[in-house]
């Protein structure tokens, strides 16, 4: 029995087919253009390892002279391989990072087995400048690419046209997600809802809503839509889904399902066949073991690295906040760690020594919810703790709270104790992980953030963490930074 509301007769998509044309010209342009960037990559490292390891052209070393034309298109022969260039690992994600990563180590791999087996006198510190160099370099350019995508987006620009299936409270958060996070490319035009029409959240919005299940094809139509993503409802059950996904192919409509367990689990999900019926596979999350001690030691290693090089800005900041307001430079704080343990934070003090008492005399003046307490232009904070909290410069001291163990450079925010006792049971789970100085709340809007989108990104962390995405967000906190969006 058919899904309530989808039936053959509405569903029929009368999108104008784009007859199997291929991906939209920006995309085209974008893959081109991370082409030339990873040939570029591949150049730069066959350069600089023969600059390295030989200087000047020689009878000796004419064939490494080759490798300058000849890097290039191994490298990108590699990447391919590795996937770097399919759409699903590009635009977001690390996925794309990781794999560039793996080509390099899959190419260092295969000059070295090659070189022993056939006996051949490779230049071992060639092969381990330039590959290391081109790995390095592609994953620049493409942050860069990334990054100008992301940019033109905010912009309305190379985005894709959506139309939203499945309920009304989901497709409302979908909607208000998709459009905070521009940088997916999804710009939501419209819905379709089990009663057909909009009566609650959804309202908030000015997504059209098209009818009902059954008037997909209508809703693709009317709003020039090129993806449709569904969302989990029991009324699109496998048949529905089946049909639905024909009658798209027809019209070259790209159909995405969105699980709210893939939210959670993320790349643990696997599918796997059961007597022919395929099943999701759920691995839990690896909290411990080598991985955690690799974090362990990119933390407390980085974070001494920054203390060294960071030495004259802290000096600066703290003669700045000692000229700024009588009072200690720093300023201790109780908050709640990794498995609910505390520990005293370090940062540099950016208000008044009685705001702690002057706190009954403001709390009216509270822009957040009952967990947490924010004010945009609080009058406590003094004229240089304003500065250092749009540039996060009071933050800087927690890097020795890092270096002691306590929190890691990446991870969830840390949280008071008055915080953690209102916590309901489920986002206690951001208590699996150290906090961190920076996260993904960090880089998705700081103080801006409501309470529950907060959560939700610390709890997407704590579940899907490696040492790519660490990477990832530690480079994009400093662009976030720099436009000192949410900082107060």
């Amino acid at each position: 029995m058919g899904a309530v509301g989808l039936d053959d007769r509405n569903v029929a998509v009368k999108a104008r087919p784009r007859h199997h044309a291929g991906p939209p010209a920006w995309q085209r342009r974008y893959l081109a253009g991370v082409l030339c960037a990873d040939g570029l990559a591949g150049v730069a490292g066959a350069a600089v390892a023969f600059a390295a390891r030989f200087g000047t052209v020689s009878a000796y070393n004419k064939a490494y002279v080759i490798l300058v034309a000849v890097l290039p298109l191994c490298w990108i022969g590699a990447l391919a391989l590795n996937g770097a260039f399919e759409s699903r690992y590009l635009y977001v994600g690390t996925d794309e990072y990781q794999r560039v990563v793996r080509a390099g180590i899959a190419v260092t791999a295969l000059v070295a087995l090659v070189s022993y087996a056939l006996d051949l006198p490779t230049s071992r510190a060639y092969v381990l400048i330039a590959l290391p160099v081109a790995v390095v370099s592609s994953v620049a350019a493409r942050f860069c690419w990334r990054r100008w995508l992301h940019a033109v987006r905010a912009g309305g620009r190379c985005v894709r046209r959506v139309v939203l299936i499945g309920h009304e409270g989901p497709v409302a958060a979908l909607t208000r997600q998709l459009r905070r996070e521009h940088f997916h490319g999804f710009n939501v035009v419209g819905a379709c809802l089990p009663g057909g029409r909009a009566t609650g959240p959804l309202l908030d919005f000015d997504a059209t809503v098209h009818g009902d299940f059954g008037a997909v094809g209508h809703a693709v139509a009317r709003a020039h839509a090129d993806t449709v993503i569904v969302l989990t409802c029991p009324e699109l059950d496998g048949p529905a889904l089946r049909r639905m996904a024909w009658e798209l192919e027809r019209g070259d409509i790209d159909l995405i399902v969105a699980s709210a367990l893939v939210d959670v689990a993320g790349a643990r999900t696997s599918v796997r066949p059961v007597d022919g019926l395929p099943m999701l596979h759920v691995e839990h999350a690896r909290l411990n073991g080598a991985r955690r001690l690799v974090k362990e030691a990119f933390d407390r290693v980085g974070a001494v690295l920054l203390l060294a090089m960071l030495a004259p800005v802290l000096v600066t900041v703290t003669l700045a906040v000692r000229w700024s307001s009588p009072g200690p430079a720093l300023f201790r704080q109780v908050r709640i760690g990794r498995d609910g343990r505390p520990f005293t934070i370090l940062k540099f003090r950016t208000m008044y020594c009685d705001a702690e008492t002057r706190l009954a005399d403001v709390m009216h003046l509270n822009e957040s919810d009952d967990v947490l307490f924010k004010i945009r232009a609080d009058p406590r904070v003094t004229r240089a703790g304003r500065i250092m909290r749009r540039y996060s410069l009071d933050e800087l001291p927690q890097l020795w709270n890092v270096v002691r163990g306590d929190m890691s450079l990446v991870g969830p925010r840390p949280p008071l104790p008055s915080e953690v006792e209102a916590y309901a049971d489920d986002v206690r789970r951001r208590l699996a992980v150290k906090p961190g100085l920076t996260g993904l709340w960090q880089i998705s809007g700081r103080s801006d953030l409501p309470w529950e989108e907060a959560v939700r990104l610390d709890l997407r962390y704590v579940e899907h963490w490696s040492l790519t995405l660490d990477l990832v967000i530690l480079a994009r906190t400093c662009t976030a930074v720099l436009r000192s969006a949410g900082a107060y």
